[in-house]
């Protein structure tokens, strides 16, 4: 009998086994096609069939400057606003968790409405504010934008990596006469930089990810998601498969080290 209880058990551990699987694999697929079509020689301007196999896009990434230059804005910008929101977003987050005042539960809402509000909603919001006050849309305008709605996800990414922290550590670097500031940077920071770390690289795919707010408030400035766009009814070039292919290994690296780096802190503890 005990046997016979321990077969659905094992079957339905299988089934979702299967159906993970299947979810992971669903959600590569379109992954493993830009790599694949990154390898594609296509016929004519189009990079949507399958032609021949060739080295020529990965050697000639560079080739195109436009190309070039929309992938440059766009590393620029999500690396200037991936530094400022999660400067911004990770105090923010040590406010919230740690002190009680008196718009406290109101900072708390205002943080989620911009993950709650739809995109072109804000980026239409976002024109109409620079357009009011004046300001000319450009590469200023999109670190603003970028900055607005990535200070949300650093926030809500530290609020978890902040909430389970013990306040006990830092009391006892105070007993010991550490300063404030050298307890922040001696004992604070380094326990809370594996949150920091998992919010700038989220803070910074999104940012290179954007296409509907950075649209709405790029001007005459293209990123790479707006070249892509502006592309599709010419024809993409296949250089944009290398470049996005490129992109997803470097996130993957980053994300795959900081977990190494993590697990290896863990271990030594």
């Amino acid at each position: 009998m005990s046997i016979l209880r321990k077969i659905p058990g094992a079957i339905g551990s299988r089934f979702l086994t299967i159906y993970a699987g299947l979810a992971v694999i669903y959600l590569l697929m379109p992954i493993f096609t830009v790599a694949l079509f990154s390898f594609n020689n296509p016929i004519g301007r189009s990079n949507y069939a399958w032609a021949s196999f060739t080295f020529d896009n990965w050697l000639t990434l560079f080739r195109d400057p436009t190309l070039v230059d929309a992938v440059g804005l766009s590393l620029r910008i999500a690396l200037i606003s991936t530094v400022i929101a999660t400067t911004i977003g990770t105090l923010m987050a040590m406010a919230i968790v740690r002190y009680d005042f008196r718009f406290r539960k109101a900072m708390d809402l205002f943080v989620f409405l911009p993950l709650a509000t739809p995109e072109i909603v804000l980026g239409a919001s976002l024109l109409t504010l620079f357009v009011t006050l004046r300001i000319p849309l450009g590469e200023i305008t999109l670190i603003l934008a970028h900055v607005m709605f990535n200070v949300s996800y650093v926030v809500v990414t530290m609020k978890a990596r902040l909430s389970g922290f013990d306040m006990r550590l830092e009391e006892a670097a105070a007993d010991l006469g550490a300063t404030p500031w050298q307890t922040f940077w001696r004992v604070t920071f380094p326990i809370i930089l594996p949150g920091i770390a998992a919010s700038a690289v989220l803070a910074f795919g999104l940012s290179l990810d954007d296409f509907v707010i950075t649209r709405f408030n790029a001007g005459q400035v293209q990123t790479f998601p707006v070249y892509i766009y502006l592309k599709v009814q010419k024809g993409i070039p296949p250089q944009v498969n290398a470049f996005a292919t490129l992109f997803f290994v470097v996130t993957v690296s980053l994300v795959a080290i900081g977990a190494l780096m993590q697990r290896r802190r863990a271990n030594l503890k």
